[in-house]
C-alpha cells in the first residue's frame, strides 16, 4: 500500500510542478512588452498598427525616419510642422521627456515621460511599426 501512495503522491508532485510551469510560461507569454505598456499612456491620443487612424493626435506608424508635422490628414500645429524635426529615437527621447520645451506651442498637451527605461522601451515598440502598421522584422 504505502507504494502505491508513494507513487501517487509523486504523480500529484509532478502534475503541480508542471502545472506551474505552464501557467508561468503562459503568463509570461501574455506579458506585453515593456514598450506597449508604457504606449498604453499615449492610446487616449495616438494609433499604431494596421489600423491605426490619426484621432486627438497623429497615428505613429513609421515615425522614425520622418519629418514632424508631416502625417497626411492630421491637423499640425504650425509650430510643430515648421520645427524641422526629423523624428528618430534620439529627438524623439528628448521630445518625449519636455514636448513643449522641444517644440514650443506645440498642440501635444503631455506633461512628458522622465524614465530613461521607459523612454527606451517606447521607442523600441514604436519603431517595430512600418508606415503601413505592418510589424518590422
Amino acid at each position: 500500500m504505502g507504494n502505491i501512495v508513494e507513487r501517487v503522491g509523486g504523480m500529484m508532485r509532478f502534475v503541480a510542478v508542471a502545472a506551474l510551469v505552464l501557467g508561468s510560461a503562459n503568463a509570461l507569454a501574455q506579458e506585453p512588452p515593456p514598450g506597449q505598456r508604457v504606449f498604453n499612456q499615449c492610446r487616449s491620443c495616438h494609433q499604431v498598427g494596421t489600423t491605426a487612424k490619426n484621432g486627438v493626435g497623429p497615428q505613429l506608424n513609421g515615425l522614425f525616419g520622418r519629418a514632424a508635422g508631416s502625417v497626411p490628414g492630421y491637423a499640425y500645429s504650425e509650430a510643430n510642422k515648421t520645427s524641422g524635426l526629423m523624428w528618430d529615437e534620439a529627438v524623439f527621447a528628448e521630445y518625449i521627456r519636455n514636448p513643449k520645451a522641444k517644440i514650443p506651442n506645440t498642440k501635444m498637451a503631455y506633461a512628458g515621460l522622465k524614465d530613461d527605461k521607459q523612454i527606451a522601451d517606447l521607442a523600441k515598440y514604436l519603431g517595430g511599426f512600418a508606415a503601413d502598421g505592418s510589424p518590422r522584422p
